[in-house]
């Protein structure tokens, strides 16, 4: 399938892995690119610059295909080191970036001087309008299902998507509800030129991440997921468990007085355990409504290969047959 994104990012079919903390690693972003599609790492979880480069290096010694890397904007007493970290991914090849977060406007003259294409995360079609004022090359228009941070809004995919098409001249892709076929196509006719897979990617064989993440994600119902944070303004999409139902009654009791520090213990360091160690309850992890439509764990070939094989059928035999 060709559109405007697999034209731009150089790949054979219109998917995207999404940036995820503790779960982009080389070994899920190879597999991704292995499969057609474009595999992203996670920039932020390597933390410094020579691990960044180091697992760039790791990737393409698994894959001669395209991949990205997520960089992840986001406030902080002691920032990262972005500008290394740029360096990094230029001096490394990528030929793609996905940012998300704050405005990436610092960072843009660089990779776009490198010949390397930007695509921003946004929540709302106001970012996204300002993405494409900046330069970005297209954008990853993010709906309120979403795991991780949905922004204030709150707007559906339904009405988002389209609102997007409507207003917007670089290409976008869907984000958040993204699972299947009839994703990828519900997608293509809202207007979008792909879509963005983050929670469907991380129950993957090739995923890095405890197997008891992966059970998780395959045993929960779109009913499972709760919104933390929303008192500051940080709005997260999480999977529950005793931690984040701990939390929320923290946030019910406190109110408007709540401050970062009452809810560190269930936010703040706890990937590692979830993702690498398997401890499900010890902290609040993203995770978006679609694992209602995650029943199986394949590999990343036999998943992209079945959506664009049902994608094919759904339009070429579904819908035609309504004309």
């Amino acid at each position: 399938m060709k559109t405007k994104i697999t034209e731009m990012c150089g790949i054979q079919h219109p998917i995207i892995q999404g940036g995820m903390h503790y779960v982009g690693f080389a070994e899920l972003a190879a597999a991704v690119s292995n499969a057609g599609a474009l595999g992203i790492i996670t920039g932020l979880t390597q933390g410094t610059p020579e691990k960044l480069a180091n697992e760039i290096a790791r990737c393409k010694d698994m894959t001669d295909k395209p991949f990205g890397v997520n960089l992840t904007f986001l406030p902080s007493l002691a920032a990262p080191d972005y500008p290394g970290m740029v360096k990094a991914i230029i001096e490394g090849g990528v030929k793609v970036v996905e940012t998300a977060g704050r405005n990436p406007v610092e960072v843009l003259p660089h990779l776009k001087d490198a010949g390397i294409k930007v695509i921003h995360k946004c929540t709302s079609v106001r970012h996204a309008l300002k993405a494409q004022s900046i330069g970005c090359d297209a954008v990853s228009v993010d709906g309120f299902e979403c795991g991780g941070h949905p922004g204030e809004d709150d707007v559906p995919n339904f009405i988002l998507l389209p609102r997007a098409a409507d207003e917007l001249e670089i290409p976008f892709v869907s984000s958040g509800g993204m699972a299947d076929a009839r994703s990828l196509v519900a997608s293509l006719a809202m207007g979008a030129e792909g879509m963005n897979m983050g929670t469907r990617f991380i129950a993957t064989k090739e995923a890095p991440v405890h197997d008891n993440v992966k059970q998780a994600i395959v045993a929960a119902s779109e009913l499972d997921t709760r919104l933390v944070m929303r008192p500051l303004r940080n709005t997260e999409r999480v999977l529950t468990n005793d931690a984040v139902e701990r939390l929320l009654e923290k946030e019910k009791a406190l109110g408007k007085d709540i401050k970062f520090e009452d809810i560190k213990d269930e936010v703040a360091g706890v990937y590692p355990k979830i993702m690498l160690e398997g401890d499900m309850e010890i902290g609040a992890w993203s995770c978006g409504m679609v694992a209602g439509l995650i029943h199986d764990i394949p590999s990343c070939e036999e998943l992209i290969s079945k959506i664009m094989a049902e994608a094919d059928a759904i339009i070429n035999t579904r819908l035609s047959s309504f004309s």
